[in-house]
């Protein structure tokens, strides 16, 4: 249960699938996904093209005003007593009959 975010850097377009997949990892394991306005991504060859971004500084500030507020709802959760949801054992099926 410990918030996630997938961020992902691209040179140019085209890294949607990426940021699709790292996000499974995350909710595969229970991971609540926070989220920005947009798809958690910068473009850019280099740092200095990244930094010059303006939409993609936008969304990672978003993002990480998201996840401060999230970690905090969380930590009061935590204080006044709400417990964290009850794990089952996972089940694997094997969809071949």
């Amino acid at each position: 249960m410990k918030p996630a975010a997938a961020v992902v850097s691209a040179r140019r377009a085209g890294t949607t699938v990426t940021f699709d997949q790292l996000n499974k990892y995350f909710t595969i394991q229970e991971m609540p996904v926070v989220s920005s306005r947009y798809w958690n991504m910068i473009h850019g060859a280099n740092a200095e093209q990244a930094r010059q971004d303006a939409e993609g500084l936008y969304t990672m500030r978003v993002l990480g005003r998201n996840m401060a507020y999230m970690l905090r709802c969380k930590e009061v959760a935590r204080k006044v007593g709400v417990e964290l949801p009850e794990q089952e054992t996972p089940v694997f099926t094997n969809f071949i009959r």
